[in-house]
């Protein structure tokens, strides 16, 4: 997602800093209640209210309804009106909870069924929503020697798994990064015109007429690092910046960070010129003294972006086998900056993450990128069962993974066509289209490492993002990084370059062995979510 557009300074629809929150930052002055509001902007791009809020018979809400404007985004008591903009919810449904408070808990979703509403989660005395927890009860010491250490117990991850993933993760990003922000027509062209279409190898001007590169130009930033004639090791991308800096978080605080760590870890660690969208926005809050989760809707109109999902591989690689402490972990991460289905998408892809991590490395099975007993299939059931089933990150989720299942013996073309069509009318950022790509491009490739990096970057939108996701995913099914075809991983020259501090020039296979210790074990077999 290097180089999306940053946010405006003074992005309309608010009137000063929202009120303190207990146990979180401090604040640069003191603490002044407002009515928190949400951005306006023409369309309505969070309002997926939670799905416990939703009466029988409710359907989500359209993209282009209108953002609610006004009354306080905590009543005082659930359920109950507050203010001149509070009304009477019909009859036998719930009132539906304002977007912009926190999304719930993935305990509070992966497993509601049914139509009726589960009751309000618990709040704290001051009536804002309790921290969500997970309730794991894990064989072993529930708090490890030092922080960052996993309990007692053996993660069924290995060091090669990791090693593979965060290999797939950059080898993704690194194809996706020189076509960002092209429409899908300046995609096929440009591959086709190097004879690289249906695209299976890196992008390259080669051969690439001057007046097709004047019309779908490469992304300016990326492209003197990230075309095949140029690449030199892995350049510096936000998609690898962030795994880093929750490396850095999960052996600082463990596995039961806080959002305010996560905040506090910013600004220590991440240059703010390296933050785009949703995180820039929320980065500047925190310097303004705005404190999580209000910096995730403070002037932050980018709050359901991609930006959470690219942060949440590491929570499913520390979680192998337990996609709902993966959900859990990336929830806390994501809050900090988005709401909604942005958080949403983090869960999804913490809890896809974490299923194909607890596969086992497996056998090799025919072929380069492919092993027996990996089912990738499996991941993407497991990671829909922590998203809210009527939500729209849901609903094109599901879309994705049937449209290509339909067209499981066709070229992926159709499958993105359909995608486009549907969901088109998003930003090119937004995650719900773009998880639905990565869905349906994991689908289609059966999980195959190549197969699902080359359809995740070929299906447009954020391109270097959704190869980053699917190149980790299909790595840890590859169980390997020798399983990696050379072509991929040999011009990354096992060299990351980055800003964040400490990291810059490491290889990794040095990130697998830093990670590994910081997995937890596996879950109890009645612990672990059957998908």
């Amino acid at each position: 997602m290097f180089g999306a557009a940053p946010t405006p300074a003074d992005a309309p629809g608010h009137s000063g800093p929202p009120p303190h929150v207990p146990g979180a930052l401090p604040r640069s002055g003191p603490a002044t209640p407002v009515r928190a509001e949400a951005p306006n902007r023409p369309t309505r791009t969070d309002a997926d209210h939670v799905e416990w809020s939703r009466g029988p018979g409710a359907q989500p809400p359209h993209p282009t309804d209108p953002l609610p404007h006004g009354g306080p985004t905590a009543p005082a008591r659930p359920g109950v009106p507050d203010g001149p903009h509070a009304d009477t919810p019909p009859a036998g449904r719930p009132r539906d909870r304002d977007p912009d408070r926190q999304a719930p808990h993935p305990a509070d979703t992966s497993t509601h069924t049914t139509a009726t509403a589960p009751a309000e989660p618990s709040r704290d005395p001051d009536g804002k929503p309790a921290r969500p927890t997970h309730t794991s009860t894990r064989t072993g010491p529930t708090a490890p020697a030092h922080p960052g250490a996993a309990p007692a117990g053996r993660s069924p991850l290995t060091v090669a798994q990791l090693h593979a993933a965060w290999l797939g993760r950059a080898v993704g990003c690194l194809l996706g990064k020189p076509v960002e922000k092209l429409p899908l027509a300046g995609i096929r062209a440009l591959a086709a015109a190097a004879g690289n279409w249906p695209l299976r190898s890196w992008f390259t001007a080669k051969g690439v007429p001057a007046e097709l590169t004047d019309a779908y130009p490469w992304n300016r930033r990326s492209a003197p690092t990230s075309l095949a004639e140029n690449i030199d090791g892995m350049p510096e991308d936000d998609d690898l910046n962030y795994p880093l800096l929750n490396l850095l978080l999960l052996q600082r605080h463990g596995r039961e960070f806080t959002t305010g760590q996560v905040a506090r870890l910013w600004l220590d660690e991440l240059p703010a010129g390296r933050t785009f969208t949703a995180e820039r926005v929320a980065y500047g809050n925190l310097l303004h003294g705005i404190e999580p989760p209000h910096t995730a809707v403070h002037r932050n109109p980018f709050r359901e972006w991609i930006g959470a999902a690219i942060r949440a591989d590491v929570h499913g690689w520390t979680n192998p086998g337990d996609p709902t402490a993966a959900a859990e972990q990336a929830y806390r991460d994501a809050v900090l900056t988005h709401t909604g289905n942005g958080v949403y998408g983090a869960m999804f892809v913490a809890a896809t993450v974490a299923s194909a991590a607890g596969q086992g490395q497996g056998q090799q099975g025919q072929g380069q990128g492919h092993r027996t007993g990996a089912d990738v299939h499996a991941c993407l059931r497991a990671g829909l069962s922590v998203v809210p089933p009527r939500s729209r990150l849901a609903d094109a989720v599901r879309l994705g993974i049937a449209v290509a299942g339909e067209h499981a013996h066709t070229d992926f073309e159709p499958v993105v066509d359909l995608l486009h069509s549907a969901l088109g009318h998003y930003h090119w950022v937004h995650v719900v289209p773009n998880t639905a790509l990565l869905a349906a491009a994991l689908t289609h490739a059966d999980g195959d490492f190549t197969g699902s990096i080359c359809r995740a970057v070929s299906g447009g939108w954020d391109t270097d993002s959704n190869g980053a996701t699917a190149g980790s995913v299909a790595g840890l099914l590859a169980g390997h990084p020798d399983r990696l075809p050379e072509r991929w991983t040999g011009p990354l020259k096992n060299r990351l370059a980055t800003s964040v501090g400490g990291f810059d020039g490491i290889g990794f296979d040095t990130l697998a062995e830093l990670t590994h210790p910081l997995a937890a074990p596996a879950p109890a077999p009645e612990e672990a979510l059957h998908p």
